[in-house]
């Protein structure tokens, strides 16, 4: 097996295990934004999506002949449920969960310029491009959270001023 080989498995099941944990992170987002229905909507179809680039993650892991990796995934599953357990208890969790989605979305963009990279140079342009396509995605949905920051930022304070209880969510 080629090094170029190895990594885009090893990377594969990195990215299988980071979009689960994209998905426990936005089902917990979505399940408590209350007062903010657009950035749930986004959120509602980012989940979607995300659930959409796992399936064709796992389909690309099966044509690989390689399996994905239950420890990534489990401690992927396990790092979102602390985080979502975390924004729980904040008072400004709406503001603070676009915070780490960007960044989330930013690690992810990353990941998947690599990844398609690796995969150019060892050859399999199937994944190139399936890498390639996942990172557009990605990179819609962090142009959709830097564009619609100030806005969210301002109806939080808006909500807090009002001494709204669920300005937070």
């Amino acid at each position: 097996m080629s090094d170029a080989r190895k990594y885009v498995d090893q990377w594969l099941r990195d990215a299988h295990a980071m979009e689960k944990q994209a998905e426990s992170i936005l089902e917990g987002q979505v399940s408590r934004i209350k007062n903010y229905p657009e950035l749930a909507e986004r959120m509602q179809a980012h989940l979607e999506e995300t659930i959409s680039q796992r399936k064709r993650l796992e389909a690309c892991i099966e044509r690989r002949g390689i399996s994905t990796s239950g420890v990534k995934d489990v401690s992927a599953k396990f790092t979102a449920m602390m985080q979502n357990l975390g924004g729980v208890f904040a008072g400004d969790e709406v503001v603070k969960g676009v915070l780490a989605s960007y960044a989330f979305e930013a690690m992810e963009i990353a990941s998947y310029r690599i990844l398609a990279e690796a995969a150019m140079a060892e050859g399999d342009f199937e994944t190139a491009q399936l890498c390639k396509e996942i990172c557009q995605e990605e990179e819609a949905m962090a142009d959709w959270l830097k564009e619609h920051m100030p806005r969210i930022t301002t109806a939080f304070l808006g909500h807090a001023a009002s001494e709204n209880a669920d300005a937070k969510r």
